[in-house]
């Protein structure tokens, strides 16, 4: 749905730029083409990212949606760069914007297409948890944001015959989503690097141990991470040597419970150890690789 929505608003924004001539117009089109490419790419990483464990990938594909991001935002970089080059020559030798009435109301038309995509795949990635959907929503909703103030632009254009102003404007749309480019890619990297869960998800994991910790039982090696819409969380539990294996793991059964139920989806890792070794102590961090 997303590919094919993007492929008629490029068809609109290329038309409006052959109308036009304006490179403004010209910057729009080439960021919805940034759209197509991340789309199609975002339904690959979804489709792989859905696939059960298996042998060689134990904790599953979850971590695919981080190509889609990362690829996406590789391409409006791509874009940005494209746009800068078209432009500065148009900003050192001004030309003029023709049909600028007909022009601009095909792009608004196309913006309007974007603006319904974008709400839609917001609200999907939001509600599932999907770093893909909701970065091809941020990217349609910049598309959607660039969109106007292009329109907007060109018609000033139009209507002053300043024409220098259109290869302002599309400088300005490289800049901005340069900006989200940077951003998505620095997102991607993130995820593929094991980063821990956001400070509010690891303040809720505190507050599940705290009572537990009143009771004397003890936490240390607590770590965690996200690939794509899973968590992933691990920890030590010290409690008192003379319990029952059986008590132990009745225990770690409750607190495993309680954490996945504040991170739904989420997988959870306990670790038993007796609270008065000193050993258990000592494997709170991954030890250094040896040279």
């Amino acid at each position: 749905m997303a590919a094919l929505v993007a492929a008629v608003v490029i068809g609109l924004k290329l038309l409006a730029w052959h109308l036009t001539g304006s490179v403004g117009l010209f910057s729009d089109a080439l960021e919805s083409v940034a759209n197509l490419a991340g789309a199609l790419m975002a339904w690959a990483m979804l489709w792989w990212a859905a696939q059960p464990p298996d042998d060689e990938h134990a904790f599953g594909h979850n971590k695919a949606e981080y190509f889609s991001s990362g690829f996406e935002g590789a391409l409006i970089l791509a874009a940005a760069a494209g746009i800068a080059v078209a432009a500065i020559p148009r900003l050192l030798d001004p030309q003029p914007v023709e049909a600028v009435g007909v022009g601009l109301l095909v792009a608004a038309a196309a913006s309007l297409l974007n603006a319904g995509m974008a709400w839609l795949l917001l609200r999907a990635g939001r509600r599932h948890g999907s770093i893909t959907l909701e970065a091809g929503g941020q990217h349609l909703l910049t598309d959607l944001w660039t969109s106007g103030a292009v329109i907007a632009g060109v018609g000033l254009v139009g209507l002053t015959g300043w024409n220098r102003l259109d290869a302002l404007l599309a400088l300005g749309v490289a800049v901005h989503i340069l900006i989200t480019g940077i951003r998505l890619v620095r997102r991607s990297a993130l995820g593929l690097l094991d980063t821990a869960l956001p400070p509010a998800d690891r303040s809720r994991i505190e507050e599940v141990l705290a009572p537990f910790r009143e009771e004397g039982i003890e936490f240390h090696a607590i770590r965690t991470r996200r690939a794509g819409q899973r968590s992933f969380i691990s920890l030590h539990v010290l409690v008192p040597g003379e319990w029952s294996v059986q008590r132990g793991h009745d225990l770690a059964e409750v607190i495993e419970g309680r954490l996945r139920d504040i991170l739904p989806g989420s997988h959870v890792l306990t670790h038993l150890e007796p609270v008065e070794d000193p050993v258990s102590f000592q494997d709170a961090r991954i030890p250094p690789l040896s040279s």
